[in-house]
């Protein structure tokens, strides 16, 4: 038996073939494929999402080897041109390994040659539009109380591990040394005496404790509006001594704003600290070995392997991927929007499309049925939460026009890799500070037609559903609506709850920081959200354990997601067996084998709960699951009715 609270007991890494439907519904559904799963050797994981990837990945391969070498005609894609240039520029190896460490000499010694504070004082701005690592970040977003202005953003920095918990780990110790190794090897394939590149590695991660001291933690990331704190100019300013904040600033606008959005109040409290003289060191060394470590990817073959340690400590992948994959997957990552509308419509059907399109009007007509009936909400909260659910705009497939930043990325197929990313860099960087004084454009996408995945923005109120994740085992126009329900179904409902999670419950229609609740809805629906959280806090999946309040909102939405899928699939007439298929593909969307590196990295840094777990707890929550397969207080599955939790 599978008695557990929360989802099935055991660990549900592992396959378990006997499993029952009624004990374990993600292993009951999953574990012949967990059996036979193979996780690509470089890659940590396979799952669903990522058989898909694979996938679109394996067959835009062969057509950029097709372009490549002129055995295909190019699309008439604007821009499409340059990402196969880059292309044949990134697969180049011979002049990769030629150039060894040649292309980077003059930006490493543009660091090397920092000689005290005061130098780095006058070059900040310009270490900062030219894509090098400094000590805190800007960037230039939509207002999040007028969204159609744009303001600027300003916070920490990054740290060398993926998040401030896992220094706080017994792993900490053994990774920094994995990178303190790594980057001294890196540094003296560059050139520098191997005492100086252990010195500089040893300073780096000293200073790098000092910063993962103050900045957020994903957990506290994950509240997004209180990364909104606006700072009048002159007070920020003034919260910097040593640093002469008021010169960089100038060295990046002709006209500076008049107040800044410090999304990380702790670090602006304590940037005098991290940036003065008597940090120059290390500041030096951090900037140093961000540096080396950022730029091997587009070097030498050696230089890729000499970066490689670091990343596998984290992940568990056993191996490199092959050269002509980092290729791909640089031009990818360039030319995303470019290779995204590629994709579309050469693989992306109008007929699934269109039938897409309905599913997506249908479950928004389910949402506003289930928020005109709900129970908790006064009608005043339902009129408002109505206005906003029918002011969502819809991105289906690809976007129709390309984003500007395209046109500007010049390639030179002369020129080296790394010369080419760094080009690409400065303007990405000019790109988004030249926003500052714009008005924010509503068209653009958060994300290209080839990724698997989905998105709402707060800010600009929108669903947006790429053409690659809208295939099996999400959708099908072979497959029964039931199936689809439980998959893509799921999917519109939950992008679409996202605009009501703890989050975007904050955001009115238009995409402003505004509050349109009634007090007592809100302390409501507080209350739930804590129910949520608590919900999914201390599960134990393999060599971890959830935070239940750094996934909340990812869970409000799948909670609220499955809820208007199963209410759509009764609405279509569903009988127990329609229902069956729901609940099986649900789980099914899920299947997930991973290494354990990568699922203690995994879960340190994403807001989004383990796939396997999403299956298990959020179905013990649906009343519908417990008919379909006659679940007992006797099974595994069974959650006792005052612990399930609806929200949406």
């Amino acid at each position: 038996m599978y008695f557990n609270v929360r989802g099935g007991a055991g660990d549900i890494t592992k396959a378990n073939t006997s499993a029952r439907l009624q004990d374990n519904l993600y292993l009951a559904v999953n574990s012949e494929w967990l059996e036979k799963a193979k996780i690509p050797s470089d890659r940590s994981r396979t799952s669903s999402f990522d058989g898909i990837d694979l996938n679109i990945e394996k067959n835009l391969m062969q057509d950029f080897a097709d372009f490549a070498a002129g055995k295909k005609e190019l699309p008439t894609v604007p821009n499409f041109k340059k990402a196969v240039e880059l292309y044949k520029v990134a697969k180049n190896f011979d002049k990769r390994n030629a150039d060894g460490a040649a292309p980077i000499q003059a930006d490493l010694h543009e660091i090397l040659d920092l000689r005290n504070f005061a130098d780095f004082n006058l070059k900040a701005a310009d270490f900062y539009k030219n894509g090098f690592a400094v000590p805190f970040a800007f960037s230039v977003e939509a207002d999040m109380k007028n969204t159609k202005i744009h303001s600027l953003n300003f916070g920490g920095p990054s740290t060398f591990l993926p998040d401030t918990t896992t220094y706080k780990t017994p792993a900490a110790e053994k990774l920094l040394d994995v990178l303190k190794k790594q980057s001294i090897k890196l540094l003296t394939m560059a050139g520098l005496d191997e005492k100086d590149a252990e010195d500089y590695a040893d300073l780096a991660i000293k200073y790098d404790a000092k910063i993962a001291k103050v900045v957020k933690s994903t957990e506290e990331w994950a509240d997004y509006p209180a990364t909104y704190n606006p700072v009048s100019l002159t007070d920020f300013e003034a919260k910097f001594d040593s640093f002469k904040m008021d010169y960089f600033l100038g060295g990046l606008f002709t006209k500076k704003p008049e107040r800044i959005i410090s999304t990380e109040p702790r670090y602006l409290d304590h940037a005098e600290e991290l940036l003065n003289e008597e940090n120059f060191a290390e500041i030096k060394a951090w900037m140093l070995v961000k540096f080396i470590n950022g730029v091997a990817y587009s070097l030498s073959q050696d230089f890729r392997k000499a970066a490689f340690p670091f990343s596998q400590a984290l992940s568990g992948q056993p191996e490199l991927s092959s050269g002509v994959k980092q290729a791909y997957h640089i031009t990818n990552g360039d030319f995303g929007e470019v290779v995204g509308v590629y994709y579309g419509q050469t693989y992306f059907g109008a007929e699934a499309k269109a039938d897409v399109t309905d599913m997506i009007h249908k479950m928004l007509d389910v949402y506003e049925k289930r928020i005109r009936e709900n129970s908790w909400l006064s009608q005043a909260t339902k009129d408002k939460a109505i206005v906003k659910l029918r002011a969502l705009i819809l991105k289906i497939g690809y976007p129709d026009k390309i984003e500007e930043i395209y046109d500007r990325l010049q390639v030179d197929p002369t020129a080296s890799l790394y010369e080419n990313e760094v080009q690409f860099g400065r303007e990405q960087i000019k790109y988004n500070l030249e926003k500052l004084y714009q008005d924010v454009d509503r068209t653009v996408w958060l994300m290209p037609g080839d990724m698997v995945n989905a998105c709402y923005d707060p800010q600009r109120n929108d669903l947006t559903f790429p053409a690659a994740i809208l295939q099996k085992p999400f959708y099908d126009l072979k497959q029964s609506r039931a199936t689809n329900y439980g998959g893509i179904g799921v999917v519109i409902a939950h992008e679409v709850s996202h605009a009501f999670d703890n989050n975007g419950a904050q955001f009115d229609e238009f995409g402003n920081m505004k509050n349109w609740w009634t007090d007592e809805d809100f302390a409501e629906f507080k209350k739930r959200t804590q129910a949520e959280i608590d919900l999914f806090d201390g599960i134990e999946y393999g060599p971890v354990t959830l935070n239940g309040k750094q996934i909340v909102s990812e869970n409000i939405a799948d909670q609220g997601g499955l809820t208007a899928a199963v209410e759509a699939n009764k609405g279509e007439g569903a009988d127990k067996k329609a229902m069956q298929e729901l609940f099986e593909n649900f789980a099914r969307v899920w299947a997930t084998k991973q290494l354990p590196e990568s699922i203690k990295t995994q879960v340190s840094i994403d807001v989004h709960a383990p796939g396997p777990e999403r299956a298990n707890v959020q179905s013990q929550c649906q009343e519908e699951f417990y008919k379909a397969f006659d679940v007992t207080e006797n099974d595994g599955m069974w959650l006792a009715p005052e612990k399930r939790v609806v929200i949406w």
